[in-house]
C-alpha cells in the first residue's frame, strides 16, 4: 500500500492544496485547523508532522509558534514543503528516525489508510512522543444515516468528474479515494479506531466526526 500510495500522489504536488480543498467542498483546511486546535500545543513546542505532504498542517503550525519537522514518504511531495519553508525528512511512518521521547506533538494527516498495521503505526507515534504529550489525526470519514447514499454518489461520480478536471492523475485519486474511505471506515469505525490508539499506547483518546460525519479527527496523550 505505501508504494502504491507513493506511485498515487507523485504527480499532484504542484496543485496539491488547492484542489484538495475543491475536492472536499472547502472542508480540509477546517478539518485540519480543528485538529491542530485540540491538540492544545504552545508557542515553541517541537511538532512532527508526519505524512506532511506539501505541507499544510506544517505551515499551520508554524504560524502558531511551533517548531516542526515535516516526514513524509514521497521526495515530490516533501520537495514541495521544503520550496515554502519546511525542514524535510523522507522517511515512513513506521520506521520514524527519531529517539525515544523527542517531540511535544506529532501530527498526521491521511496516514492510517496507507499502513499496513495500524496499532503499529500509532506505537511508533506514540514512542517518539514526550510523556504528556499528544498526537492528533486528520482523516475522511463516511457519513451516517440519510447523508450515506449522497456521500455515496459524490465520492463515486463527483470526486472523479472533479479528477478529470483537475489532472495531473487527480481522476485516478479521485476513483481511489471513494473506495479506500468505505473500506477504512468499514474496518476502524470510530469506536473501534479509539480503541487501537489505546491498544497503542495512548491515553484520553478522543474521537470527532465533522462535516457530517465526512471528517474525523482524533487525538490522544502519552501517559
Amino acid at each position: 500500500m505505501t508504494r502504491m500510495a507513493q506511485g498515487l500522489f507523485a504527480p499532484l504536488a504542484p496543485g496539491y492544496e488547492r484542489w484538495a480543498n475543491l475536492l472536499s467542498l472547502g472542508q480540509d483546511a477546517r478539518w485540519r485547523r480543528r485538529m491542530i486546535i485540540g491538540l492544545g500545543v504552545e508557542p515553541g513546542a517541537e511538532i512532527l508532522d508526519i505524512a506532511a505532504g506539501t505541507g499544510l498542517i506544517t505551515r499551520m503550525l508554524r504560524d502558531g509558534g511551533a517548531t516542526v519537522i515535516s516526514l513524509d514518504q514521497s521526495a515530490h511531495m516533501l520537495s514541495s514543503a521544503v520550496e515554502r519553508g519546511a525542514t524535510g525528512v523522507l522517511a515512513t511512518a513506521e520506521a520514524l528516525p527519531f529517539p525515544d521521547a523527542t517531540f511535544d506533538a506529532v501530527t498526521f494527516g491521511y496516514l492510517l489508510r496507507y499502513v499496513s498495521d495500524v496499532e503499529a503505526c500509532l506505537t511508533e507515534i506514540a514512542r517518539v512522543l514526550r510523556p504528556g504529550a499528544r498526537a492528533g489525526m486528520v482523516e475522511f470519514g463516511r457519513p451516517r444515516g440519510v447523508w450515506r447514499p449522497l456521500w455515496w454518489i459524490y465520492t463515486r461520480t463527483v470526486l472523479p468528474a472533479g479528477g478529470l478536471l483537475a489532472g495531473r492523475g487527480w481522476y485516478r485519486v479521485g476513483r481511489f479515494l471513494g473506495p479506500s474511505i468505505d473500506h477504512f471506515a468499514s474496518r476502524y469505525p470510530p469506536l473501534r479506531l479509539a480503541e487501537i490508539w489505546r491498544a497503542a499506547g495512548f491515553s484520553d483518546v478522543k474521537v470527532m466526526s465533522l462535516s457530517l460525519g465526512g471528517g474525523l479527527v482524533a487525538w490522544g496523550t502519552k501517559p
